[in-house]
């Protein structure tokens, strides 16, 4: 499985600049790559309280694996935010 060099959250906060600057989406910028670049930092918050948010998988989802697993994994990305917030 490959594995992403960013972490969760930045990636998170880039789709959501994204969405909200390119033309692709609800934005009007033709080739927003260099704006999202200067501003997915704006979008953390949002990133975060959507990680939050799925940290408890709902019943399709524990369904299809191991919740506590998951959980784990979401809890992971958190604290790796927390770490690099504070530093």
């Amino acid at each position: 499985m490959p594995v992403s060099n960013l972490t969760l959250v930045e990636r998170m906060a880039r789709v959501l600049a994204g969405r909200a600057l390119s033309i692709n989406a609800e934005g009007d910028d033709p080739s927003a790559g260099p704006n999202v670049d200067e501003t997915w930092h704006e979008y953390v918050d949002d990133a975060l309280s959507i990680l939050r948010t799925m940290r408890e998988p709902d019943p399709v989802m524990a369904a299809a694996g191991d919740a506590e697993t998951w959980e784990r994994m979401v809890e992971a990305a958190l604290n790796v935010e927390r770490a690099v917030g504070s530093a």
